[in-house]
């Protein structure tokens, strides 16, 4: 009989957990011994948050990142294989949405093995729902082009298919580079395209905000320089 893959959400930063995540999730993970995981280091300070009765040493935890090659993401599937319930975690919010665990998902379908996902924050669906814009049709383009001709173009394509289709259009950066979108968004969208700007979803220091272009050319730029940040176009 094989084992269950469990998709548990990880908190999206700071150090408090009972009121991001319901307690079954919590109870859930305590109880795994086998963990695939995006980061291990950020994961056994999640479990020791978590309160797991096990030594975070002697949990099996292995890690599937981007870089991880097909036939290694494969070797993951043994322990579930073997009979042993399997939590996959991303570093931050719900594994396999804009996560490398997805891959995972995919070939646990194709094996016939059992996948549960847990309830948790996506911080993708929480900027949409205080966002204001469509959250009947929408779509989540991952990562713009890091160069500046390329960004330009891409944020024209999305203002002009948000336009043609009522659609919200989701996308993030590194949070390094926040500010140097934001200026791009700015300086290149309609007066009257609206903007959100939803940083730090969760925590304490969270800020979301929805205005006109028209309307942020008269602002400060927002301080959203390397913090976690969901940008949304809706022309």
């Amino acid at each position: 009989m094989t084992g269950i893959l469990y998709l548990i959400p990880a908190p999206m930063g700071g150090d408090t957990i009972n009121d991001i995540l319901p307690l079954d999730v919590i109870e859930t993970a305590k109880r795994l011994t086998h963990f695939v995981v995006e980061n291990a280091k950020t994961t056994r300070a999640h479990l020791k948050m978590f309160g797991t009765p096990h030594e975070l040493r002697s949990l099996t935890m292995a890690e599937l990142s981007e870089h991880t090659k097909d036939h290694e993401v494969s070797a993951l599937l043994q322990p579930l294989l073997d009979g042993f319930d399997v939590g996959l975690m991303s570093e931050a919010g719900c594994p396999g949405v804009a996560d490398p665990g997805a891959r995972l998902v995919q070939l646990a379908h194709q094996r016939g093995i059992q996948v549960v996902p847990l309830v948790g924050p996506s911080s993708l669906l929480m900027a949409l729902m205080a966002s204001g814009a469509n959250g009947q049709k929408f779509r989540f383009n991952g990562y713009l082009p890091s160069d500046a001709t390329g960004r330009v173009q891409a944020i024209r394509q999305l203002e002009a298919s948000s336009s043609k289709e009522n659609q919200a259009e989701l996308f993030i950066e590194t949070p390094y580079r926040n500010g140097a979108l934001f200026q791009a968004l700015r300086d290149n969208l309609k007066a009257n395209t609206r903007l959100t700007v939803a940083c730090d979803i969760s925590l304490p220091s969270q800020e979301i905000l929805t205005l006109e272009i028209g309307q942020w050319k008269k602002k400060t730029e927002p301080q959203i320089h390397k913090r976690p940040t969901v940008f949304i176009i809706q022309a």
